[in-house]
């Protein structure tokens, strides 16, 4: 598979801070853009500069064939931000995301990339038995999954121009997702930082604790109320959290 290299591509910068004293490299979710965290970009900078990743298949790589392999993305996306993880740098990911910061985050780190903080969220640790196989199914019960999830507007996905829009990076996304199984190898040695919400149906904490076995470094869980995008509710104190890692 042929997927460009160039960082522009792959890489939105919301509010450019060159003088930053670290980054914070972000994954979206499964049907996500790099626009999902531009509220937490203009609340970091310009102490903390955000990169958010843009996967193929949506908003204006709509004319690019989506990925559906989340080790494909992960190889990818390790060549793209090796130069932009050079100084202080931080990853989340949520959902999906989370799965493919950790992947990259391998990578990296055996290239002798050191994280500050890898910060997963809304998503079950990789040894986790997953099981689901929603991208196999009809259209209609595809998007009921996203719909029950709460993660974009209902009204929006009864669109039928929208509809026809979203549903192939959707499909590919929840394929990258759900055919995710953990390789054995080198894991991370970065401090995880696992988020949840309280009432998110698709992971307890038991699951998110898993993440400790994947870092020989620290690991600490927080849980907030909500369900699956619980974090939508809670940016400012997701945003304290993650300026209080930087910084510290």
């Amino acid at each position: 598979m042929t997927i460009s290299l160039d960082a522009a591509a792959w890489v939105r910068r919301f509010h450019p801070a060159p003088s930053a004293s670290a980054r914070l490299v972000c994954f979206p979710h499964a049907g996500g853009a790099a626009s999902y965290y531009h509220p937490v970009s203009a609340a970091l900078a310009p102490a903390v500069e955000v990169l958010a990743v843009q996967y193929p298949g949506r908003q204006d790589r709509y004319a690019e064939a989506p990925v559906d392999d989340l080790f494909v993305l992960a190889d990818r996306l390790a060549d793209v931000l090796a130069p932009e993880t050079t100084g202080p740098v931080a990853f989340f990911g949520h959902s999906m995301g989370a799965s493919l910061a950790f992947e990259v985050a391998r990578r990296l780190e055996a290239r002798g990339t050191k994280l500050l903080t890898l910060f997963v969220s809304g998503r079950r640790g990789p040894t986790a038995d997953h099981g689901e196989r929603v991208h196999d199914k009809g259209d209609e019960e595809l998007l009921a999954e996203v719909k029950r999830l709460g993660g974009t507007d209902a009204a929006v996905l009864d669109d039928e121009d929208i509809r026809t829009l979203v549903l192939p990076a959707l499909r590919s996304d929840y394929k990258a997702a759900e055919l995710y199984h953990y390789r054995p190898g080198p894991d991370v040695g970065c401090p995880v930082v696992a988020l949840i919400g309280d009432r998110d149906p698709k992971v307890t904490e038991a699951d998110a604790r898993l993440w400790a076995e994947r870092t020989s470094g620290d690991f600490e869980l927080k849980t907030y109320p909500g369900g699956h995008f619980y974090l939508t509710d809670h940016v400012p104190a997701i945003v304290r959290l993650i300026a209080g890692r930087l910084a510290g």
